[in-house]
């Protein structure tokens, strides 16, 4: 088997996410109290006794996926799993990918997405920006109807092309509000309106990308020992710097998840194996390609199916 490695963003977090994981190995625990020192946060106290609506706010939610996804990679190192021939990660995700290939140290990483978190949450006030998830519409067609529904100073846009048949939108609450109109118009089969706290991947969110870049230029980055495909490109970079760069604009660029599982595919994947909490990305990768293999680790049962799977 020659698999993909993959890590979930937001969306993905629910309350006691990595339970059964953490019930067996330490590792689980021993990696949220590393973020959680790093960040001034108790990030494991948070995701397992909650509140529930503290785990979709943006400066948590991030932090505590970071963690969530390492520590799942962790557990099936430990367990010696074969290492994976590229990588990515979906949104957030990336910075799991990233420290899982070795590229960033995890307590670098922690740090980056503290600050990404905190950023993306000072962007956009309270309640003046929204995202939505399209069904049933192709991407181009999205992409036309945000067109119709954006005016020059409200505007919405196609955020995460994440399968043929479903795209997320973001921007002002406004032009999400118009567009899902304009689409439901155009045939969409559903329109879903998502609980986040911030518009993610839109131009609303370029003007902190600076912040960004120098928070990320001041990081240290080394070669990684496996390539990770970033979502602003669906490729990988030809140099540190490069990876830098996208993951600055990362913040205000669509994730072009379709691309990199393509792309993933075509490298030499045969199977793709989602490293997190939830099964968003096993979903997904499903309705993108369904010739290559499909797995998941999330749980000891899931673990112990991968690990057998790639041991073939």
């Amino acid at each position: 088997m020659n698999f993909a490695a993959v890590f979930p963003g937001q969306g993905s977090q629910s309350l006691g996410m990595v339970d059964d994981l953490s019930s067996s190995f330490p590792i689980v625990k021993q990696t949220f109290e590393q973020a959680s020192d790093v960040l001034g946060k108790d990030l494991w106290e948070i995701v397992t006794a909650g509140p529930e609506e503290l785990l979709s706010q943006t400066e948590i939610t991030q932090p505590l996926m970071l963690a969530a996804g390492v520590s799942v990679w962790r557990v099936w190192q430990q367990q010696g799993g074969a290492m994976p021939s590229a990588m990515a990660g979906h949104s957030l995700g990336e910075y799991s990918a990233l420290v899982a290939s070795d590229t960033l140290g995890f307590k670098v990483a922690a740090a980056l997405v503290g600050t990404r978190s905190s950023l993306m949450q000072g962007a956009v006030p309270e309640g003046t920006g929204g995202m939505a998830a399209i069904l049933g519409l192709t991407a181009d067609q999205v992409v036309e109807g945000c067109t119709t529904a954006s005016t020059a100073d409200s505007v919405v846009e196609a955020v995460n092309f994440n399968s043929p048949e479903q795209t997320v939108i973001g921007g002002h609450a406004e032009a999400v509000d118009r567009a899902l109109e304009v689409m439901t118009e155009m045939g969409a089969k559903r329109v879903i309106k998502l609980a986040m706290s911030v518009p993610s991947h839109c131009s609303l969110l370029k003007g902190i990308s600076v912040n960004m870049a120098e928070a990320l230029t001041a990081a240290t980055f080394k070669q990684g020992i496996v390539p990770v495909y970033h979502n602003v490109s669906a490729a990988t970079s030809a140099s540190l710097d490069g990876a830098r760069e996208a993951m600055a604009e990362q913040l205000f660029k669509p994730v072009r998840w379709v691309e990199t599982i393509q792309a993933l595919e075509t490298q030499g994947a045969d199977t793709i194996i989602e490293f997190g909490p939830g099964k968003v990305l096993f979903g997904l990768n499903r309705r993108i390609n369904r010739k290559l293999g499909n797995l998941m680790v999330n749980d000891q049962a899931s673990l112990e199916k991968a690990l057998a799977a790639t041991q073939e």
